[in-house]
């Protein structure tokens, strides 16, 4: 089993990871470490790798899955945690806690403050991207948004992620800098979006500049991640991140 370790100058309480899909024993595919229960594989299966993930990153405490809907609402984290909430992002503030996120091509955004008091997790596809799940999950950190770190997770890449030129007509009329993340695609009345760049101006915009990470594509490296564009049915990783005892 293997996963990505953010590349910024957090605070050395806090722990941060995306996995990848390798390890796990799921099968098909699913094969690898698919971390999602929605998506028709073997329940046990997913359980097991969920525990396979706890256990060797070590991550403490309850794991805060969420019930991903496309939407803004950020879910605190506490040790009361029951069923799945509807909610694409979480915040914390308690040690040992995990906050997280399931990712497939949309993408993963991680924060913490610069003291290393507070962390939050979002899941960032462009329709929660453009409501607005980044600047609510800064708001729920509560703290001075140039005091936040941002990780940018895996995600699908700006030669791969294709969308309608109502997509691009969405972002432009809230924020005319985004007219530089999209490209006309080959395909008439198509775009390709760089949603990396969508999500930095965003953060810019909110106060966020200390911005790390989005080097990778979901969808090209297939023997690395999984891709709902590319395969259809398939795994789901997990960003995660918490803070030390």
């Amino acid at each position: 089993m293997n996963w990505i370790v953010p590349h910024w100058p957090a605070a050395a309480n806090v722990r941060a990871l995306s996995t990848t899909r390798n390890g796990g024993i799921s099968e098909g595919v699913f094969e690898g470490l698919n971390l999602g229960a929605h998506v028709g594989d073997d329940s046990g299966r997913v359980e097991a790798n969920r525990a396979l993930l706890q256990q060797a990153a070590n991550i403490p405490g309850r794991l805060n899955w969420l019930n991903q809907v496309h939407g803004v609402a950020v879910h605190p984290v506490s040790n009361d945690y029951d069923a799945a909430p509807d909610a694409d992002a979480a915040c914390g503030r308690d040690a040992g806690l995990a906050c997280i996120v399931m990712t497939a091509d949309c993408l993963p955004v991680l924060f913490c403050d610069k003291a290393g008091t507070r962390v939050a997790a979002a899941h960032a596809g462009w329709r929660g991207l453009h409501a607005g799940v980044l600047e609510a999950s800064i708001a729920a950190m509560g703290c001075e948004p140039s005091d936040i770190l941002a990780w940018l997770g895996p995600a699908i890449g700006p030669t791969a992620f294709e969308v309608g030129g109502e997509v691009r007509d969405a972002f432009l009329a809230e924020q005319a800098e985004a007219v530089a993340a999209f490209v006309q695609s080959a395909n008439e009345g198509k775009w390709l979006a760089d949603i990396y760049q969508l999500a930095r101006l965003r953060l810019a915009r909110a106060g966020v500049t200390a911005v790390y990470g989005g080097e990778h594509c979901t969808f090209g490296e297939e023997e690395r991640f999984f891709s709902y564009r590319r395969d259809g049915q398939t795994g789901r990783m997990a960003s995660i991140i918490w803070l030390a005892e």
